[in-house]
């Protein structure tokens, strides 16, 4: 079975977008590859993943692979998947700088080619989960994980997009879109996905998933960010503009 047309629509966005991404924020996931979000807030002070020497680990988007890469630095056995080939490019590059060698698959993230219960973990920064169904994306998470297991995502909250001004293309202070009706939006030349914190919960639930935390970022105020386009350090200092999902498979 094909990509479904968004899945096509995300491959060609960064497969055309992917050289540009890189060079304007490659060298600060390279410095800092286990933290998290536009903010770049280390693994060590949040604590999302756990111990992962020895685990099975899927990264679901990986990009360059700067995340996937500590990893295996640090003792796991990762394996990066992307929806996009030059993307992929950029990781098996990043990886033959680092040493390291994992496997890299080349795919969408609603139906992975890897066998049922592969993992211990399966985590993504601003990865799948922002950028396929999580209608889709969860019960395959749920499939590729080992009972126990944990799924990780790091993505925008409801707050980021609810307050997101379409036609001054800026984040702003007023919501301005009607919570109840999230799932999916159009960008320029690409699509993302958000829920209502209801349905998120619920759609863990019905996939034998138990929530363990929901972690919302705040930057310090001195953070830093390549992604300036994204949040406002002053607005993301006071509403959450980023969250991580910290579930378990039972």
């Amino acid at each position: 079975m094909g990509l479904a047309r968004d899945a096509r629509t995300n491959r060609a966005y960064w497969d055309r977008e992917s050289d540009d991404y890189q060079a304007a924020h490659g060298s600060r996931l390279t410095a800092d590859p286990m933290s998290w979000g536009v903010w770049r807030i280390p693994e060590a002070e949040v604590r999302a993943l756990g111990d992962v020497e020895g685990r099975d680990v899927l990264e679901l988007g990986c990009g360059g692979a700067q995340w996937s890469i500590a990893l295996a630095q640090a003792g796991a056995r990762p394996v990066g998947l992307d929806n996009s080939k030059a993307q992929l490019a950029h990781a098996g590059r990043n990886m033959a700088a680092a040493g390291v060698d994992f496997p890299l698959v080349h795919s969408g993230a609603e139906r992975v080619p890897l066998p049922d219960r592969s993992f211990d973990l399966v985590f993504a920064d601003h990865g799948a989960p922002s950028f396929a169904d999580p209608r889709r994306v969860v019960p395959e998470c749920a499939r590729l994980l080992r009972p126990g297991g944990r799924l990780v995502f790091c993505m925008s909250t409801p707050f980021r997009d609810l307050c997101w001004s379409e036609r001054s293309d800026r984040l702003t202070k007023t919501l301005q879109a009607p919570y109840f009706d999230l799932h999916r939006w159009e960008g320029e030349g690409h699509v993302e996905y958000q829920l209502p914190y209801g349905e998120w919960i619920r759609l863990f639930r019905d996939n034998a998933f138990v929530v363990e935390d929901l972690v919302e970022l705040q930057p310090s105020p001195s953070a830093r960010t390549t992604y300036r386009d994204y949040a406002p350090r002053t607005w993301a200092i006071k509403w959450p503009a980023e969250h991580i999902w910290i579930v378990r498979r039972a």
